[in-house]
């Protein structure tokens, strides 16, 4: 790892991190040298496990649990984090859930969830990190930047999905609270991106990839002709969160393989 890449002596609060995409930032951001704190929602054992092979490879890292879209739960954690560490240097807003169902058999329940996680409980994470970054004031021998916030968000924040009507709209509305964070923010030297995954193996999208004639279909609309892997956001992640992207604010950076370049278009439509 290049020094520029360097998290050393960084705090990582990555939320939702006991699978899947938040499993695989949370041990890339350790690996670069950040202390990671584990965010989990119901999985203990998901969480504690993260934590044990982060530990193995010589890292620190801590478990806490916490609902995102809970205010008094969202405070709670990053008080935890404060308190075993001291401050809390990046923040990775990765806690997100599907609900799918067609427009017209869509529960308000099932539509509130969604909205809740995937983009209330990035405001509320947001919102807390801010107040930590400003109250720690910079620390230039860690970091360029005052604090930096990565927002989760997928390629649906562009591409329309019928059926996920939900999902695609907390997507949206990511992308506009991360460019608006970014805008209001950069001032104070706190950079906030996004990181917008195509298709990863992941057990949120398992039945997409799990079989050969699955994963063959899902590949028709990848033009790098593989499914992603959670390391794939790992990596862009420890990007992000270090001073090789000082400059680099109010970003989407899709990690898709191609996803976005709209594939059944490569034939002349």
């Amino acid at each position: 790892m290049s020094q520029i890449n360097s998290l050393e002596g960084q705090v990582a609060l990555v939320t939702g991190s006991s699978s899947g995409i938040g499993a695989g930032v949370a041990l890339a951001l350790a690996q670069a040298g950040a202390k990671v704190v584990v965010n989990y929602a119901h999985s203990t054992k998901g969480a504690e496990k993260i934590v044990s092979k982060i530990v193995s490879l010589g890292g620190e890292a801590i478990a806490v649990q916490a609902d995102v879209s809970q205010e008094e739960q969202v405070k709670a954690m990053f008080h935890k984090a404060i308190t075993t560490y001291e401050t809390v240097d990046i923040l990775v807003n990765n806690a997100g859930l599907q609900k799918d169902f067609s427009l017209v058999d869509m529960s308000l329940e099932a539509w509130n969830k969604v909205i809740g996680i995937n983009l209330t409980g990035q405001f509320l994470c947001a919102r807390e990190a801010v107040k930590e970054f400003i109250r720690r004031g910079i620390v230039p021998e860690r970091s360029s930047a005052l604090g930096k916030i990565i927002c989760m968000s997928s390629v649906h924040e562009t591409i329309p999905w019928a059926g996920h009507c939900n999902y695609a709209a907390s997507k949206g509305g990511v992308m506009m609270l991360m460019k608006s964070m970014a805008q209001e923010l950069a001032p104070q030297k706190i950079r906030v991106n996004s990181i917008a995954p195509g298709a990863i193996k992941t057990p949120i999208n398992k039945e997409a990839w799990d079989t050969p004639e699955a994963e063959e279909k899902l590949l028709e609309l990848i033009p790098y002709k593989r499914v992603g892997e959670p390391d794939d956001i790992g990596k862009a992640a420890v990007w992000l969160a270090s001073d090789a992207s000082d400059y680099v604010n109010g970003l989407t950076l899709f990690v898709d393989g191609g996803m976005t370049l709209y594939p059944g278009f490569a034939g002349n439509g």
